[in-house]
């Protein structure tokens, strides 16, 4: 992990965020894509989660990446793909299709709120994907960060759409996305050699529903 970045992330996000760099992402963004970068960090701080949200039924296509996807669409940060494709001779052995959901210029960014946490695999694989063929210089994950679980766990019970009722922390399971199953994946080198930056979503950005 890089050490000394926090010069180069805005103080806001460093209060509202838990951040980690990895391959001085983090210096990479905030020097050669000056606009990119700021437009991600404009993002991130007008960024809110109101606990209805979290209460409601669903998981990755809740409301939740909605908003986050409501931030950056209109700034044309679009879906990205790439397809690579294996050959022995003239004989295709296999095709993989890469994709990122967030690409402008030469950053990318993700957002994992609630999905599997094996989806980190295939968003670090993507990123080294998408920077080996000289399409990313650097990369930005977002996800929840490691003092939600505590939270979770203030928040009582809820009833789904089914009728079932369980903990809200139930919803949010060990094996899902969250720092703690991303971080070991990065100290890995999972992200092969594209830099990283990492935001966790705190406790600080969850809001009361504003009522009236």
């Amino acid at each position: 992990m890089a050490n000394g970045f926090k010069q180069n992330v805005p103080p806001n996000l460093l209060q509202l965020y838990e951040v980690h760099d990895f391959g001085h992402a983090s210096a990479i963004l905030a020097k050669d894509f000056q606009a990119e970068y700021g437009e991600l960090c404009s993002a991130l701080a007008a960024f809110r989660i109101k606990k209805s949200m979290i209460l409601a039924a669903g998981g990755n296509e809740s409301g939740i990446p909605k908003a986050f996807s409501s931030l950056l669409r209109p700034l044309d940060w679009l879906e990205s793909k790439l397809e690579a494709e294996l050959r022995v001779g003239d004989m295709a052995v296999s095709k993989q299709t890469h994709k990122i959901d967030y690409v402008k210029g030469r950053v990318a960014a993700d957002f994992e709120w609630n999905s599997k946490d094996q989806t980190f695999d295939r968003d670090l694989y993507a990123f080294n994907t998408f920077f080996q063929y000289n399409k990313i210089s650097a990369a930005v994950l977002v996800t929840r960060g490691s003092d939600l679980a505590s939270l979770f766990r203030t928040m009582g019970s809820v009833t789904d759409r089914h009728g079932v009722t369980r903990k809200v922390s139930a919803k949010f399971g060990a094996s899902t996305t969250h720092m703690g199953k991303l971080l070991p994946r990065l100290e890995a080198n999972r992200q092969g050699g594209c830099p990283v930056l990492v935001f966790g979503i705190t406790s600080k950005m969850i809001m009361e529903d504003v009522v009236g």
